[in-house]
């Protein structure tokens, strides 16, 4: 009975502010979030690395370095600029020219990743691959083993601006798993790789599991896809050049995969082997919806102007239907072709091309496609 009277006297006096000093609150208290600004802020501002050793520091460093300055690397032969995981909001910058040396390997030659990255060029700046000393003529298809370049996975909420990429040895840029990523004004120039035995699959861009990747100002001269969806959602691309290669794509297109909402406008290609295509991999169940062309200009086509082929990787123009095609609109699309060219050539599996819309759409030269296969409602070749 006593302790309970001390309790009840000791609690109206808490209650009634008769007690001086505060009743200490005991257990463990809750870790307020972190701050990316109260982050950043204990970093080194910015660290720069150089010449032959500056690869390695930059990779063992990159957690103490707010802002990444690499001016002018020298990357050794089969080793790869590992900026992966990087802190949140790091910025990476590339100045001057930086080179990685010979190696048959399948590379990369870069990988970066992480949340809030920006990375970007300064003016004059050049990621050489040196692509000449891999060049067969053959690409990912036999000779040489050659790296790809440029591998930025797993970017969420990132920046990529004002890259040049020089004479990749095959595929430049690969973006996977990528969501919110903006990429501009970066040029992808492997124009030394036009001849017989020198670049191929020198990609500019392929996409694979993204959502949501912005493209604008970027230029492309290389002997492969300008830019290509493999898979992905909510892609738009806007304000581009395109030279030399294989145009526009959607695809190829593989079981399983997803491609829907992807924009292409205000563009204007040149030399290509085709300047808009979907290729769907022959046998493949997949889905490709909502894919939109607008204000396309292209000259020189030496294949076909447009092309739709759901027979890829199989038996040549025997389209399989396991890949649909929905809502494919075409919009202000106008170009040439060579005299030995195809100005459009479309091969659809039975009922898996539905709901397409075309207007604007002129293709001269060349000659007229008599082969089309089971055309949409509305269209013709």
């Amino acid at each position: 009975m006593l302790s309970s009277l001390t309790f009840l006297t000791t609690l109206l006096a808490t209650t009634s502010g008769v007690l001086a000093s505060p009743v200490a609150i005991t257990g463990p208290q809750p870790t307020p979030p972190p701050s990316l600004e109260d982050a950043v802020a204990k970093r080194a501002m910015s660290c720069t690395f150089s010449g032959s050793n500056g690869y390695s520091l930059a990779s063992v460093s990159k957690a103490s370095c707010a802002t990444i300055v690499l001016s002018s690397l020298t990357v050794p032969s089969g080793v790869t600029l590992k900026l992966e995981g990087l802190n949140d909001g790091t910025t990476v910058v590339f100045q001057g020219t930086t080179t990685w040396g010979y190696k048959e390997w399948e590379g990369s030659l870069v990988s970066i990743s992480g949340n809030k990255i920006t990375i970007k060029g300064d003016p004059g700046s050049v990621l050489d691959g040196q692509g000449a000393l891999w060049w067969d003529g053959l690409g990912g298809g036999g000779g040489k083993i050659k790296p790809k370049f440029f591998k930025a996975n797993d970017l969420t909420d990132s920046l990529i601006q004002g890259i040049t990429i020089k004479n990749a040895p095959k595929n430049s840029f690969s973006l996977n798993r990528v969501t919110r990523l903006t990429i501009k004004d970066v040029t992808v120039d492997d124009s030394d790789g036009d001849y017989d035995t020198g670049g191929h699959n020198t990609d500019g861009f392929n996409i694979n599991n993204a959502d949501q990747v912005y493209f604008s100002g970027v230029k492309v001269w290389n002997q492969d896809d300008c830019m290509n969806v493999n898979s992905g959602t909510n892609i738009y691309w806007t304000n581009g050049f395109c030279s030399g290669g294989h145009g526009l794509s959607i695809g190829s297109v593989a079981n399983g995969s997803v491609v829907r909402n992807v924009t292409f406008e205000n563009t204007v290609l040149e030399k290509q082997q085709q300047s808009v295509r979907i290729k769907t991999n022959s046998g493949a169940v997949a889905s490709v919806s909502d894919i939109y062309y607008r204000n396309i200009v292209f000259n020189g086509g030496t294949d076909y102007g447009i092309i739709v082929d759901q027979s890829y990787g199989g038996t040549k123009h025997v389209p399989t239907n396991g890949v649909t095609i929905k809502n494919f609109q075409l919009k202000n699309v106008t170009g040439t072709v060579d005299s030995g060219a195809t100005q459009i050539l479309v091969e659809c599996g039975v009922g898996s091309c539905t709901d397409w819309v075309w207007s604007g759409v002129k293709v001269t030269g060349g000659k007229k496609s008599t082969a089309c296969l089971n055309l949409p409602s509305g269209i013709s070749c």
